[in-house]
């Protein structure tokens, strides 16, 4: 059986007197991919923050390799070196090289050698098709090419997850396939990822296991991504899928 890596125990995510998400019980196991889905609104985007801890929680815990994930502790900051997250947003820095871009974090946080940590970089960079571009600037870039570079940023500070938001809800269609294309390849490999998207022929194609999100809770959970996508057991989840062509 493969290693546990991370485990959410009845985690409760509150807005105010909102309830976010209530209850959630996870665990992954290495080398796994999971896709989360549900209607906007429902939690998925929250639910990835609250396990690297940039969004607090209420009640329960976050668990990576058995030790707590919280924003509070002192550990917080070496625990989500280990939780990697790509955002929909790029977040590169504008007036910074891209290769300048990838290198900071593992210097200046992780204190490595600039130049193990620059060849490493280079080979990322070569392996999502723009080794030419490490001199450029963000702004020379496309949309598709510049959630390239933030995935390899977050690959280049060797996490044991890496955390998936919607990395194509801003991109244009044609984009959209170059950067799916570069996560497809990290699955291949063996990477442990968390994924929220909208794109279903994706999902179907990548997941190890899905989760339906509704109202905050694990609607639907399914260890057959074929099954699910193919006769899901809510009707719930039936009526979600239909509004896709996939």
């Amino acid at each position: 059986m493969e290693q546990t890596l991370l485990k959410v125990q009845h985690l409760q995510k509150n807005f105010g007197e909102k309830v976010i998400l209530k209850d959630l019980n996870l665990e992954v196991r290495k080398g796994e991919v999971i896709v989360i889905i549900g209607p906007s609104g429902c939690g998925k985007s929250t639910f990835l923050r609250c396990l690297n801890a940039l969004e607090e929680i209420q009640s329960g815990e976050v668990l990576l390799d058995g030790k707590p994930v919280r924003k509070e502790l002192k550990s917080v900051s070496t625990m989500r070196q280990k939780i990697g997250m790509v955002f929909q947003s790029y977040d590169l820095f504008p007036h910074k090289t891209i290769l300048e871009n990838i290198l900071l974090a593992p210097i200046k946080v992780q204190k490595r050698d600039r130049r193990d940590v620059e060849e490493e970089a280079l080979n990322l960079l070569a392996k999502v098709g723009l080794a030419d571009r490490g001199d450029d600037y963000p702004r020379q870039l496309s949309g598709g090419q510049k959630q390239r570079i933030a995935v390899v940023r977050a690959l280049i500070m060797h996490p044991e997850i890496l955390l998936l938001d919607e990395i194509t809800a801003a991109l244009d269609p044609e984009m959209v396939h170059e950067v799916l294309e570069v996560v497809l390849s990290l699955a291949d490999k063996g990477s442990t990822m968390l994924i929220v998207t909208h794109e279903m022929a994706f999902a179907k194609a990548i997941a190890d296991r899905v989760l339906f999100l509704e109202h905050g809770e694990i609607a639907e959970e399914s260890n057959s991504p074929k099954d699910f996508f193919e006769k899901p057991v809510t009707e719930r989840a039936r009526q979600f899928l239909r509004s896709f062509e996939y």
